[in-house]
């Protein structure tokens, strides 16, 4: 009697050990599978906040086209108060090359652009952020610097965004070596934004290096009919595209070149490269 009573007691404390370790055994389960449920709704929230932001980062503003002007635009058939309502950008030409040496309607024998001064002053006024370029056509590389000297002594007091090269025709033998040379004397002088614009086809043709350049400007232009047609057919990592030479726009009564920025990147960021203070 007593071996089975002893025998009875053991095996209520086994099954009370059995219980007691079932329940711990089911509370660390249960503990772990909240911690996890916790630590994937913490990452999947962490994940989608990141999302979140980089949608808000990409999310573009609508920019108005951008165009670029010279002295055959004349300031008295401009009214800037209605054209600068209808542009997000200027880039004013400065110099039209080197080549130049009679003086014509929208240049002096010197080179310089007749209105540039006044373009860029009154855009200015109705906060318009203006860049300035100059047509390269030195056929030397003293002709090179030197233009690029004249260029930058008429247009840095107006603490341009950017210092575009437009390269449109062969000058010299070798027009890297002269392009290069118009770039670093620049640069020498103190310009910090320095871009190309210059057509794919040229590149191609005269095996043109864009490499030194922190902004390239191509021009594309479709149907050439004032509007925007398609983007360009191109591998090269373009920042800036002058889509028509033909453009309409109110403030002004004639033909305009119209740009646009680069559909290939996140457009807010490019705005602010190439025209942010």
């Amino acid at each position: 009697m007593l071996a089975f009573f002893v025998c009875f007691i053991g095996i209520i404390l086994i099954s009370k050990q059995y219980s007691e370790g079932s329940e711990k055994q089911q509370l660390q389960l249960t503990t772990s599978q909240s911690s996890k449920a916790s630590s994937s709704t913490t990452t999947v929230s962490s994940s989608a906040k990141k999302q979140d932001e980089t949608e808000d980062e990409d999310e573009d503003i609508s920019y108005k086209p951008i165009i670029d002007v010279s002295g055959w635009q004349l300031p008295s058939e401009i009214n800037y108060d209605i054209l600068s309502k209808n542009i997000s950008g200027a880039i004013v030409r400065v110099h039209s090359g080197a080549q130049t040496t009679a003086e014509n309607v929208a240049t002096y024998a010197n080179g310089l652009d007749k209105s540039y001064k006044k373009h860029i002053e009154e855009f200015q006024k109705r906060d318009i952020p203006v860049a300035v370029y100059a047509y390269v056509a030195a056929s030397t590389i003293k002709e090179m610097e030197d233009e690029a000297e004249s260029f930058y002594k008429a247009s840095e007091k107006y603490k341009p965004t950017y210092y575009w090269l437009d390269v449109e025709e062969k000058t010299m033998p070798d027009m890297n070596k002269g392009i290069e040379a118009f770039r670093k004397k620049l640069e020498s002088l103190g310009a910090k934004k320095i871009g190309i614009y210059v057509g794919t086809y040229f590149i191609e043709e005269h095996s043109l290096t864009t490499d030194k350049f922190s902004a390239i400007w191509i021009p594309t232009y479709g149907y050439d009919n004032g509007y925007y047609n398609a983007a360009p057919d191109t591998d090269l990592d373009y920042d800036l595209h002058q889509y028509t030479s033909q453009g309409i726009l109110n403030g002004f009564p004639h033909a305009l070149d119209l740009n646009q920025l680069s559909v290939q990147k996140q457009q807010k960021k490019t705005f602010e490269k190439l025209f942010g203070s």
